[in-house]
């Protein structure tokens, strides 16, 4: 599984290195968009969790939490992690860090992720409920499905043990998560071809945050908020993995 496991400088090394490679380049440049997608897709999942205690207030109706300020905090929070500001990208320059791919299908699940939080309004500002079940996990499963549809590229969260079946991993998927809860929290994904090398297949870890405890923590199998049995993580653990699969294209 090691031969699998690259960081950012190990696909900006192989782009720089084999420029003559054609087959090199093109993984190069899907493998950084994979990146980039899934640290998009993970930024609106902290912009929910961030705001979930307003929107589970049961006592204020209107919370204000519209779709454009969602953007606005998630283009903020995308920003902190990778360096790139969404709000430029049209102008920005293509580069290693922002290929091709990455300026077609960045604004792709921006958009996608604004109908989900459009489409969630009624529930985030009913009154009188407390949970609404707009988790960041329902928004991440929204949010990779919506976006899938209309791209070429497929989005998905997935788990060692889903509370979703939607987000039952395959084969593969279980194979890496279960490689990457043995390892210390790193900060990398995980990289192969399949299908005889047209498609590429990234995946990014997530690991719980303090704030996810409250329903994945201790002690395990009290009930949580939502009425499932709490699983007993600790603040580190392997909570899944972001999936992306792409399609591999040789330029001519």
């Amino acid at each position: 599984m090691k031969r699998y496991l690259f960081c950012i400088l190990a696909a900006v090394q192989l782009l720089i290195a084999q420029p003559s490679m054609v087959g090199a380049v093109e993984r190069a440049e899907a493998e950084e968009t994979a990146r980039l997608l899934a640290k998009l897709l993970q930024s609106g999942r902290m912009v929910i969790e961030r705001n979930q205690v307003l929107i589970d207030d049961p006592h204020k109706g209107e919370k204000g939490f519209t779709p454009e300020l969602f953007e606005q905090q998630l283009v903020r929070e995308f920003l902190a992690k990778t360096g790139i500001d969404l709000t430029a990208l049209p102008a920005a320059p293509v580069s290693i860090l922002i290929p091709p791919l990455a300026k077609e299908l960045l604004p792709a699940l921006v958009q996608a992720s604004r109908e989900v939080v459009r489409d969630a309004q009624v529930v985030i500002n009913q009154r009188g409920i407390g949970y609404k079940n707009f988790i960041p996990a329902t928004y991440g499963s929204q949010a990779s499905a919506r976006f899938s549809k209309s791209a070429h590229v497929r989005l998905k969260q997935t788990a060692i043990e889903p509370r979703n079946p939607k987000n039952e991993p395959d084969e593969y998927e279980a194979s890496v998560l279960k490689w990457l809860s043995a390892r210390p929290r790193a900060e990398a994904y995980v990289s192969e071809l399949t299908e005889g090398g047209s498609t590429l297949r990234v995946v990014m870890p997530i690991y719980y945050a303090k704030d996810c405890l409250a329903c994945h923590g201790e002690p395990k199998g009290d009930l949580d908020i939502s009425g499932y049995p709490k699983e007993g993580h600790k603040e580190g653990d392997l909570a899944g993995a972001i999936t992306v699969t792409a399609p591999l294209t040789i330029r001519k």
